[in-house]
């Protein structure tokens, strides 16, 4: 079983696979009780929303981790994944710039460091 560390970072490599954009990981388990971390990326369309979405939920399903709820698959424009400890964000570009969820989770010391690529894409 992989800690929720773990699972954040490799939510962010898969989320890095298909190209997502802004990768951040924030350590919010200081903040809240609802998780430990959330993971928030881009896609520049709703395919490329949701594709993302469906890959995390594969990569994960495959090593017996599924998600509690989902929310967003309709419009595809934010995708929300609960897996308890870590709650994945995946939004459409514009809807990231406008509910802008770091500035109410980011404290300037939760970021974690993703350890690949520049967390921002191609």
């Amino acid at each position: 079983m992989l800690n929720p560390k773990e699972l954040a970072l490799k939510i962010a490599a898969a989320l890095d696979e298909k190209k997502a954009d802004n990768i951040l990981i924030l350590d919010v388990n200081h903040l809240t009780t609802i998780c430990d971390y959330f993971v928030i990326c881009s896609g520049r369309n709703v395919i490329q929303v949701r594709a993302m979405a469906e890959d995390v939920e594969e990569k994960l399903g495959e090593v017996g981790v599924e998600a509690r709820r989902k929310e967003g698959y309709g419009d595809a424009r934010w995708v929300a994944l609960d897996y308890a400890s870590v709650i994945v964000h995946v939004f459409h570009t514009e809807e990231r710039e406008y509910y802008n969820i770091e500035r109410l989770w980011m404290d300037g010391s939760n970021e974690l460091a993703l350890g690949f690529g520049d967390g921002g894409g191609a």
